[in-house]
């Protein structure tokens, strides 16, 4: 056993809320889940806390890991914010405090002794250790019970070294996030059979809340607009 594999994620209800974090460990012929939840917490803090908690697991002869992770949060921070934190005495560049400084420390320190082969992969497109990580996260993070798994890797139920995803999925994903940075051009709301457009999303949804039956839709340009129009007559 030369290298361990890892696959980690945190979720948090509401962000901040209830949430937990969830990783699996492959060490050759033997495979670790562990996880745990916390009563408020964020995204974040919990993606973090996954990587902190799964590289104590790693034994201290191991010094070479890889980790597949969908935080961007995680990934930039451990391989490039961190540096000017620690640089600046844990203040980032405004002179706030880091938030999370103390779990982020624990990385640092942890960081040390091993190499870190980071894979910043997409949420939830089918990658089999990811996903579970996910349900582990989720699950602890709604005050589930878990039936963590320590054992031979040929009796675990998921084959994690499959790490193909669903790349149509992964896309569409990326399209969507990407929509919703784009400042709104307008939103187009239809109720009761009336459609009216909203320079605001106040103004849309103070129409649609509450209501049964209704369509709204986000325009990021003039083109767009009259198409949802369309598409809502």
């Amino acid at each position: 056993m030369k290298t361990v594999t890892i696959f980690t994620d945190g979720a948090a209800k509401g962000n901040p809320g209830p949430g937990g974090y969830g990783a699996v460990l492959s060490f050759g012929d033997r495979v670790l889940e562990i996880g745990e939840g916390k009563v408020l917490t964020t995204n974040n803090e919990m993606e973090l806390r996954a990587v902190v908690e799964a590289l104590k697991q790693v034994p201290a002869e191991i010094k070479k890991v890889s980790i597949y992770t969908d935080s961007k949060y995680v990934v930039q921070g451990a391989t490039s914010w961190i540096f000017g934190w620690m640089k600046n005495g844990w203040q980032t560049k405004v002179g706030g405090d880091v938030l999370h400084r103390e779990v982020w420390q624990e990385l640092a320190a942890l960081l040390k002794k091993v190499q870190v082969d980071w894979h910043k992969v997409p949420g939830h497109v089918g990658i089999i250790g990811n996903e579970r990580a996910d349900s582990i996260a989720s699950d602890l993070g709604e005050g589930k019970s878990v039936n963590f798994y320590d054992g031979l890797r040929t009796s675990y139920g998921y084959e994690i070294e499959n790490v193909s995803y669903d790349e149509e999925k992964a896309a569409q994903r990326s399209d969507a996030r990407k929509r919703q940075s784009i400042k709104a051009y307008s939103y187009v709301s239809k109720v009761d059979g009336v459609t009216e457009t909203h320079q605001t999303w106040k103004e849309c949804e103070e129409r649609v809340k509450g209501k049964s039956g209704v369509r709204f839709k986000k325009a990021i340009s003039a083109e767009e607009e009259k198409t949802i129009i369309a598409d809502f007559s």
